[in-house]
């Protein structure tokens, strides 16, 4: 799935990504790009409430690694902006979240691309604001569907 989508407020953010969350299947790996600001943990609120987890979700900035279980799916929030070396990525076990069931949201993975699955998902979000201060535009690219659930194969 491929879809562009306007957002007014950070609520919208989070009700989009709630339909998201919902058709998507264990297994997938999604890249979240956006720059300071943009509305990335807003989108991971939205996310692992459309997933059915309950407790906060806060942006993972200085953990790194942010886990949330509960819901339909695990969902695994990493936030690669302090990563230095590449051998913290092992030290996270990124692996077991990749790679299992539940659902990785990778903030920043820029940073650590041969980390990632080729087929990772991607949604971006920048800033609009030449169409208002809160307005977002929410892009979506290779987006499984629930009943498409794929092989996280390597790099």
């Amino acid at each position: 799935m491929n879809v562009t989508r306007e957002s007014r407020s950070e609520e919208e953010t989070e009700r989009f990504a709630a339909e998201l969350a919902r058709e998507v299947p264990g297994g997938t790996v999604i890249r979240l790009e956006g720059d300071l600001g943009a509305g990335k943990t807003a989108f991971a609120r939205g996310f692992a409430r459309g997933l059915g987890i309950t407790e906060p979700v806060t942006s993972p900035t200085f953990t790194i690694l942010q886990g949330y279980e509960g819901g339909r799916l695990a969902l695994w929030h990493f936030d690669l902006y302090r990563l230095e070396d590449e051998s913290e990525m092992d030290e996270l076990g990124y692996e077991d979240c990749f790679y299992g069931d539940g659902v990785s949201l990778v903030e920043w993975a820029s940073r650590m691309p041969d980390f990632l699955p080729r087929n990772a998902a991607k949604v971006e979000i920048t800033r609009a604001p030449e169409k208002g201060d809160d307005v977002r535009i929410i892009r979506v690219s290779g987006f499984p569907a629930k009943e498409d659930r794929h092989e996280n194969s390597g790099n």
